[in-house]
């Protein structure tokens, strides 16, 4: 990693974007060949240096996620869990897709507590909004389980901490990977103080969310080959007016890229176009009823070009430049 560009903040000085990574994210490693490789958190900053966006970003090295904060989401048993079986050495599989080596449970912590230094960075106004470039992902992690490559829910942790320790009433959360992010779901699911937004392949892993919507949770499947026109709709019809209705005070974004069309972990057909745009409108409703306040983390995305173009285009509406 270069070194961030000097910064120093005073009232008058415009905001910056938050860029919240940690080394541990790329020690955390699943095995040869396996899609969420390190390569991934490279494959975004080489694209930020490249663009020139880097250096204007305020950076910083992400905490380790607290016990407190991550049982605002998780269950204690499982909380514990993870942690007795942290592996010394060699790997652990905790299921199918999902396997532990051993700087898997530090990076996890890291890549939670990344979410929550970035709430207390936007709502201390020290920055507009931020980004997590962080793994292991943590959408599919559910209250008491891990799956599909996530140990902890990153932007539930940062979601919950909003509510619990900034004294919010409304968040929302806009997920528009590839796949449903069921965990989020499942630890929302029954909490009118977060709104779900999430557009996703289906039918497709995880393999439900397709008739689970509320009125504070807004799925919206959509079928293999959908691409931006049909997705702008979906945003269009379905989450805006719903974001418009619950005010939201803080956004969080779910940001995986693997609904790309050259990203073959899924079939749609999403360009980088498609992630400026529908991060411009989650800009436009953070502007008007959350202080401008959004915390974006990084989910899915496994072409790595694909990747880094579209989290530099994502990154770019966000900051601004």
């Amino acid at each position: 990693m270069i070194a961030p560009r000097p910064y120093s903040f005073t009232t008058e000085s415009p905001l910056q974007t938050a860029y919240i990574s940690h080394p541990l994210c790329l020690k955390h490693d699943m095995g040869a060949h396996h899609p969420e490789c390190p390569a991934r958190i490279h494959a975004v900053e080489d694209q930020l240096i490249a663009s020139g966006l880097f250096g204007y970003l305020q950076h910083h090295d992400a905490p380790e996620v607290t016990r407190e904060q991550l049982l605002r989401v998780h269950d204690a048993a499982y909380v514990d869990d993870i942690a007795a079986k942290a592996p010394q050495a060699g790997m652990l599989n905790l299921d199918g897709d999902t396997t532990m080596n051993p700087f898997t449970y530090p990076a996890a912590l890291r890549a939670a507590g990344a979410a929550v230094i970035a709430v207390d960075s936007v709502m201390a106004q020290q920055v507009e909004n931020a980004f997590c470039n962080i793994r292991p992902p943590g959408h599919h992690a559910e209250h008491a389980q891990a799956m599909g490559f996530c140990i902890f829910n990153n932007v539930a942790v940062g979601a919950a901490h909003a509510l619990a320790a900034h004294g919010l009433s409304r968040v929302a959360i806009a997920d528009f990977d590839v796949h449903h992010g069921n965990g989020t779901e499942n630890i929302f699911r029954n909490d009118p103080r977060v709104m779900l937004c999430s557009t996703f392949q289906h039918p497709f892993y995880p393999y439900c969310g397709a008739d689970s919507s509320n009125e504070h949770i807004i799925n919206v499947p959509l079928k293999a080959g959908t691409g931006g026109a049909e997705f702008r709709t979906a945003v269009t019809e379905h989450w805006l007016p719903a974001l418009e209705k619950f005010q939201p005070e803080f956004i969080f974004i779910s940001a995986g890229f693997d609904a790309h069309r050259e990203d073959d972990m899924g079939s749609m057909r999403l360009v980088e176009a498609d992630y400026a745009w529908v991060t411009e409108e989650l800009k436009r409703i953070a502007g008007k009823y959350a202080k401008s306040r959004i915390v974006s983390v990084l989910e899915g995305g496994y072409e790595l070009h694909a990747l880094g173009r579209s989290a530099m285009s994502h990154v770019k509406v966000l900051s601004g430049l």
